[in-house]
């Protein structure tokens, strides 16, 4: 049986009067944008799974810093598998189900949470390694960072879970047609989590790497200024005052970038009139996001030799052997 013109715009053409209607869009732009976001996911979900288990399987790579780079990996591993209920909105039709958009919103906002606090706890890592050196082992230690890591993911998923109460104990609600995926916040709960979810962590990781930044420049002058010596502890001292400026390099780029990817969603959310939330016409905003979680281990493969060599082992299947966990990585 066909159906008429009026029913193909409709999310559920058997609900004529109460059905949301498809977002119209040119056949090659929809087949266009679901090539791109498929290949985003995929490619996400590989390389962050890729970085999941370098870290977890080799001991070598139990470093804190590593844990933080783990926790970044998992929240851009979740963020990728995301984006598939994304491609289910592209026409602008929910069809999984009021209480699945619920679990959607929370999940999607708890991810963003986690990857700013991640943020932050780079931030404080490499800001403590460069300007508190002698202190770095005593101060940052695997357990405090697993249990800052742990600390970061509860609050994320219970303060949005409770931000979400309301659409998660009644999902729906303020569904205007059938197909629809809308939440609603409260305004003055949607003002606050954004400056304690975004402004306020922004403002602390800017800071914290202006003043990294400083130092390092003070520090290059230093070790440019002593070329001329040749002892032994003053090349080691060198050497690891090198490698702590390149990590704080690789990772300021992590973060510039992440800035750069996540700042429009969240100016849109400070700018908006309101604070409903329509999951298909913000899809601009969600999928620049999204791309954020592809570049960061793509940004690891660039800079980092025990990545590079890792996954090298990976694909080769030399991860299988008895005791390759032990395997030297640098």
């Amino acid at each position: 049986m066909m159906k008429t013109p009026e029913e193909a715009e409709l999310c559920f053409p058997q609900l004529l009067n109460s059905s949301c209607r498809k977002t119209q869009r040119p056949e090659f732009v929809s087949m266009l944008t679901y090539i791109i976001l498929s290949s985003i996911s995929l490619i996400t979900v590989t390389l962050n799974l890729l970085v999941i288990i370098s870290i977890s399987h080799y001991k070598q790579l139990h470093t804190p810093t590593n844990f933080l780079l783990l926790s970044l990996a998992v929240s851009d591993f979740f963020v990728g598998v995301l984006m598939l209920f994304q491609m289910v909105l592209l026409d602008g039709c929910w069809v999984l189900g009021n209480f699945m958009c619920a679990v959607y919103y929370v999940l999607d906002y708890a991810l963003t949470s986690a990857s700013i606090g991640t943020m932050v706890l780079i931030s404080v890592d490499r800001y403590v390694a460069i300007c508190d050196p002698l202190h770095y082992t005593t101060k940052v230690t695997q357990k405090r960072v697993q249990l800052c890591v742990c600390l970061c993911w509860m609050c994320s998923a219970l303060c949005h879970s409770l931000l979400l109460k309301d659409s998660l104990e009644r999902p729906g609600r303020y569904n205007s047609c059938f197909g629809e995926c809308v939440v609603v916040i409260d305004y003055i709960a949607g003002l606050t989590d954004l400056f304690l979810s975004f402004i306020g962590p922004v403002i602390v990781v800017v800071v914290l790497y202006i003043r990294v930044f400083v130092v390092v420049v003070s520090q290059a002058h230093a070790m440019r200024s002593h070329t001329g010596a040749n002892t032994l502890n003053h090349s080691v001292k060198m050497t690891a005052k090198k490698s702590e400026m390149k990590a704080a390099g690789i990772l300021g780029v992590v973060v510039v970038v992440f800035l750069i990817c996540v700042c429009p969603y969240f100016c849109v959310a400070l700018t908006g009139q309101d604070t409903k939330l329509n999951a298909s016409s913000s899809a601009f905003v969600i999928c620049l996001f999204y791309f954020n979680s592809c570049l960061n281990p793509v940004i690891y493969a660039v800079f980092y030799p025990w990545f590079r060599k890792s996954i090298k082992l990976i694909v080769t299947l030399q991860i299988l052997k008895h005791g390759s966990c032990e395997t030297c990585i640098s």
